[in-house]
């Protein structure tokens, strides 16, 4: 890229929150394995909707399932990408990444070589008391979005319109986003899974 483009600030920036791919034995299914493929084409339709190009930036937390293809989408259309993770790297692994198995693992290390990766610890330092990791790192990924100005800032969710398993999931997420954003995306997974 040439000097003069790199100085130059994106045109989009493009945040995504999303299902992981269920855990094995979960109970009531939220983004059974089965429609990864379904929630790639959809991420991909959507990127290409908002006209992203080389050199506009993806961000994401990297878990398996919404996150990894997001960051597999970003990447084939030239975006730069930003991981931000909520823990250290392998207790992240661990809760966000190899319950769905090794494929997943490796994609991410894939994505990981392509991207900078952020590890919240390491970065903002211990929590204060009270404050949910997933829900800090939602913030702080809004936060680095907004450098580049609000009316760049885009959002993907994959998400089915419920609450999540726990605080700073991806409703969360969602709720943060649309009081920075007009430009949201919710790509339904009660619609895109029938």
């Amino acid at each position: 890229m040439p000097p003069a483009e790199a100085d130059r600030p994106p045109n989009n920036v493009v945040l995504f929150s999303g299902h992981m791919i269920d855990a094995p034995g979960r109970t009531v299914p939220r983004f059974p394995a089965d429609k990864e493929a379904v929630a790639a084409a959809a991420i991909a339709r959507t990127l290409a909707e908002i006209g992203v190009t080389a050199g506009d930036v993806a961000i994401c937390g990297g878990a398996c399932g919404g996150d990894l293809l997001f960051a597999e989408a970003g990447l084939a259309h030239g975006m730069a990408l930003e991981l931000y993770i909520p823990l250290s790297e392998p207790a992240f692994l661990a809760n966000s990444v190899d319950f769905a198995g090794a494929d997943w693992h490796d994609r991410y290390l894939s994505a990981k070589a392509r991207a900078t990766l952020h590890v919240m610890p390491n970065e903002l330092g211990p929590l204060s008391a009270g404050d949910n990791p997933y829900e800090r790192n939602n913030r702080w990924m809004l936060d680095q979005a907004a450098r580049f100005g609000g009316a760049r800032m885009a959002f993907i969710t994959l998400w089915n319109g419920e609450g999540g398993d726990g605080p700073g999931g991806t409703q969360h997420f969602m709720e943060a986003a649309r009081r920075e954003s007009a430009r949201i995306y919710w790509l339904d997974t009660r619609k895109l899974w029938n």
